[in-house]
């Protein structure tokens, strides 16, 4: 009998192997066909153990059902299920409509599996050994389900549609000729990517894409010493939240969920650089127990991303940078042995509106981070500080964060700024310690009222003079603005004359300190 013929009616071909003839009328009952021999060992679709034609049916079989296959039984859903089945050339349904159910679980692939621009409802490959997967522009109004599969020559998902969920979750994937091990670039999915537990070896790419709810790489592994990136997805949308965290090992139950404590789990790993540049995440990017090796040349790249929390809690990476410039972050929970020393932390423009540390972060550590992002002298990261600092009603913090501030551009400046700097803070601390200019006040008119109790005071006019008063004589010394009617009245000479001159400085120098932070304060305020 030819292809077709009588098909239609629900008549079996002539040419097809007992296998293939057993896969057909389970495709019309709907029914699971399976082959598997019950033996683990020779049941491993991933292990070595050949398995002969009792257990394989060919590619272009498996394709005429699911493009033209024959009617399902009377009360019957036609599908086609498969367990334990090899499936001989390559499956090629590319461009094709597939309307029937497909599950295959525990199946073994010849060849590639090409699906580019065709359409399913819902696709199921659990725990199979798949060559390569190659479905760029694929549509499924379901889901796409490959956890536990293993793909020698990678995974091409560009501008693929899902219509529910992706699962990825205990999958391992190898790299292809381009380097990639899963290409995702422009894919939508219209609610979770599960990929928990996932071994990437290669480059994660996910360029540009659209999750509909959450993108979860909960205990996954990426790995990629081939080129630049590990994961790299900017320009990547998340509708909720992002998980770099750890998964829970053992307990299916556990999945999609933080494990609980006592559980044993498998943190999130990457060896290769992170790169999730101008990302929009809708809840959060949770990095709790993250661990990330780099080269020196490479990083986590958070530029410009945008999410209402930033959970950077993972481990603090030895080598390779961290980049915040740009990102507009609502609250930033992180923790002080989270974050890289001096030269490895970028964060200009960086935006963050509360602080929500996990576990002590003191304020001389918090400014050390502040220093570790610039290595050369810039006010914004001290005054984002400050203002942060402020809003919470923590003004004692957010001056002395501005007192750094004035510290580190001291360093910056000529030998002459530098020097009336180290004035400025030895006396009011740039105006933000006012208290101790009534200490400096105190203590020279002090030591200037009995000093000048001693000194000769011949009177300038006789007759024209107010009655001599050391101590009001070297308090209108130190007032540069005020006017207590003593100076002017009485000719000094010698030494005296060159202590009022030091008085009449020092007055005017504390007098300017305490206006300019006195004009800060008004300015914040």
């Amino acid at each position: 009998m030819t292809e077709g013929a009588g098909v239609h009616d629900g008549n079996l071909p002539d040419d097809l192997t007992a296998a293939e003839a057993g896969m057909w009328q389970a495709f019309r009952n709907g029914t699971m066909y399976d082959l598997s021999s019950g033996d683990m060992l020779v049941d491993d679709p991933h292990g070595g153990h050949p398995w002969g034609p009792e257990r394989t049916v060919r590619a272009r079989i498996v394709c005429w059902l699911l493009l033209d296959g024959p009617p399902a039984l009377a009360g019957r859903v036609s599908s086609l299920k498969l367990a334990g089945v090899q499936i001989s050339g390559s499956l090629d349904l590319a461009g094709g409509i597939v309307v029937p159910y497909v599950e295959m679980r525990g199946c073994r692939f010849e060849r590639e599996v090409l699906l580019p621009e065709a359409r399913f409802t819902t696709v199921r490959l659990v725990d199979c050994s798949v060559p390569r997967l190659e479905a760029a522009r694929v549509h499924t109004e379901g889901d796409l389900h490959l956890p536990r599969c293993r793909f020698l020559g990678g995974i091409r998902l560009t501008d693929a549609q899902i219509g529910t969920d992706l699962l990825l979750s205990q999958a391992v994937v190898y790299r292809d000729r381009t380097g990639k091990s899963i290409a995702g670039d422009g894919m939508t999915v219209g609610q979770d990517v599960q990929a928990e537990l996932l071994e990437s070896h290669g480059e994660f790419s996910l360029r540009s894409a659209k999750i509909g709810v959450s993108l979860s790489l909960r205990g996954a592994r990426l790995v990629n010493p081939y080129t630049r990136h590990a994961l790299n997805a900017p320009q990547l949308t998340v509708e909720r939240s992002l998980y770099l965290t750890p998964a829970g090992l053992g307990n299916p139950l556990l999945s999609g969920v933080t494990p609980a404590r006592g559980t044993r789990v498998q943190r999130f790993e990457c060896q290769g650089g992170v790169r999730l540049d101008d990302g929009r995440f809708g809840d959060a990017v949770d990095l709790e127990q993250a661990r990330f090796t780099f080269t020196d040349d490479q990083e986590l790249s958070l530029r410009r991303i945008q999410t209402p929390e930033l959970r950077f809690l993972g481990e603090r990476p030895a080598r390779g940078k961290v980049v915040l410039s740009g990102a507009r972050i609502v609250n930033l929970m992180d923790r002080a042995d989270a974050w890289p020393g001096p030269g490895r932390l970028h964060m200009g423009g960086f935006v963050y509106e509360n602080l929500v540390p996990r576990g002590p972060f003191p304020l001389t550590e918090r400014l050390e981070w502040v220093a570790a992002a610039t290595a050369e002298y810039s006010p914004e990261p001290y005054e984002r500080l400050a203002g942060v600092l402020r809003e919470g009603g923590e003004d004692e913090d957010a001056r002395e964060v501005l007192l750094a501030k004035q510290r580190r551009r001291r360093e910056s400046l000529p030998i002459a700024a530098k020097l009336w700097g180290y004035v400025q803070d030895w006396t009011v601390a740039y105006g933000y310690r006012p208290g101790r200019a009534a200490i400096w006040m105190a203590a020279l008119w002090a030591a200037g009222s009995v000093s000048f109790a001693q000194a000769g005071h011949p009177p300038i006019k006789h007759g024209e003079h107010p009655e001599w008063d050391p101590t009001l004589f070297a308090l209108d010394l130190l007032l540069p603005v005020i006017d207590l009617g003593q100076v002017g009245f009485w000719q000094l000479k010698g030494a005296w004359q060159w202590l009022a001159a030091v008085l009449v400085l020092l007055g005017w120098t504390l007098a300017t300190t305490v206006a300019a932070g006195a004009t800060r304060m008004l300015r914040r305020n």
